[in-house]
């Protein structure tokens, strides 16, 4: 028996400030920020410009995935960088893609309960740091080795050190890859392009329209959320770097499939750029919002939360907003712009697809006939993780705040930000403007 969908907050909780760092495209070597650089990077100027202390603070929440060995309980650590103070808890989600979104997620709801008034909440990831880990027969010897006493049985045990023993286990590429059906996200992706018939052309055009469309949003200024970082060495970053700006459909043509050399269509032209960066935003009461007199950009209206197959994944956000649609007695034209994280052009397009297609509808997602269309032209207006990239700890975060620049320069109201999750999940959040 079906059971009715509550919303899924009981309280209003406001989105009061938010900032985010530049995302800086991983180059093949470490990147100039560790992890907790870039968190506090994103967090101090959004504190500094607030008129309470940072102690002030319930709690800090932060979303991420691949933390170094330096950085357990990263958020904790960002929080005491940003002097919220030893009093102030902290703690660090996971949710794969989505986890700056569950961290935002988590502090509604201990918002919305009362349990907390104000929480500094967003996702972190430095992808080009990634841990390089020892396989299962290096960490063996080093322990026979350790063991060892006498100078002759730690000759012995290195006299069987092989090159095999040497051989690195890639953090990035073994989180990419789904354990329980043995498939890595681009390969899911190529699934869902030969399920929904999405050609290699729709996939290119696409990725260059991402490209674009951030170009055009860079040379409008329109990316007020970015704040300056600097490095150590007396280097600034300013804009999201991975941005192509002779993306074109012939030099998108050229490049191989990646994940299916043979027969497949996703390249790393119509793929999100592996990248790093951090995404903050100050989530607040409606009496924390009156007792610090506080201005609003939006509210948090709704979330949900999906799972799927996992060789399906990128299908996530069509089963995570759908629900909020219906509980909030929705339909897609009564959104105003949309985020969707663009982990590949075939993922995108494969999700709008099945809201178009009663079958799917029907069958996957409990409608009687489809759900809609979403409009190309109010669908990550600004480019999305093809272009701006997509440091998976972080993207959840930025989406949601980029989405609420969105409808506050065009005077819009409503707005759904989502994401695939890796594992077959999808997350959604369905947000409002306050519009004056």
């Amino acid at each position: 028996m079906a059971v009715t969908r509550k919303k899924s907050l009981a309280k209003p909780v406001f989105i009061v400030d938010g900032s985010r760092t530049p995302f800086l495209k991983a180059r093949g070597k470490q990147g100039p920020f560790p992890a907790a650089d870039l968190a506090v990077a994103a967090g101090r100027p959004l504190l500094e410009r607030q008129n309470f202390a940072p102690s002030d603070i319930d709690e800090v929440i932060l979303g991420c995935v691949m933390p170094s060995a330096d950085e357990a309980n990263i958020a904790r650590v960002a929080s005491l960088r940003l002097e919220c103070g030893e009093n102030v808890p902290a703690w660090t989600v996971q949710r794969n893609c989505a986890s700056g979104m569950q961290a935002l997620d988590c502090a509604a709801m201990n918002i919305a309960t009362g349990r907390s008034n104000l929480v500094l909440a967003g996702g972190v990831e430095s992808m080009s740091r990634a841990p390089i880990l020892l396989n299962d027969m290096m960490v063996n010897w080093l322990a026979d080795f350790t063991r060892a006493r006498k100078p002759m049985d730690k000759l012995k045990a290195i006299s069987k050190l092989r090159g095999k023993h040497l051989k690195p286990i890639i953090g990035l590429l073994r989180g990419l890859t789904d354990p329980v059906v043995g498939l890595n996200m681009g390969q899911t992706a190529e699934i869902l392009a030969h399920r929904f018939k999405i050609s290699r052309n729709q996939m290119d055009e696409f990725a260059m329209e991402s490209h674009r469309r951030l170009a055009a949003a860079q040379d409008a200024n329109l990316m007020g959320e970015i704040e300056i970082s600097y490095d150590t060495k007396g280097n600034y970053y300013q804009h999201d770097d991975g941005l192509r700006r002779d993306t074109d459909m012939t030099s998108l043509s050229k490049l191989k499939p990646y994940f299916d050399r043979r027969f497949g269509k996703v390249t790393a032209g119509n793929s999100a750029q592996i990248t790093d960066g951090a995404a903050m935003l100050l989530l607040a009461s409606e009496s924390a919002v009156k007792e610090h007199k506080l201005p609003v950009m939006g509210r948090i209206v709704d979330s949900n939360w999906a799972g799927l197959d996992p060789s399906q994944m990128g299908l996530g956000p069509a089963h995570a907003m759908a629900p909020i649609l219906g509980t909030n007695k929705l339909r897609p034209e009564n959104i105003d712009y949309w985020e969707i994280n663009e982990a590949f052009a075939a993922q995108v397009l494969s999700c709008v697809e099945a809201w178009k297609s009663n079958e799917y509808c029907k069958e996957n997602l409990n409608k009687r006939t489809a759900i809609g269309e979403i409009p190309h032209e109010r669908l990550n207006v600004d480019g999305g993780g093809i272009s701006i990239g997509h440091p998976v700890g972080a993207s959840g975060a930025r989406i949601v705040l980029h989405l609420l620049h969105v409808l506050q320069r065009n005077n819009a109201k409503r707005g759904m930000a989502s994401l695939c999750i890796g594992g077959g999940q999808g997350g959604a959040m369905l947000i409002e403007s306050e519009m004056e």
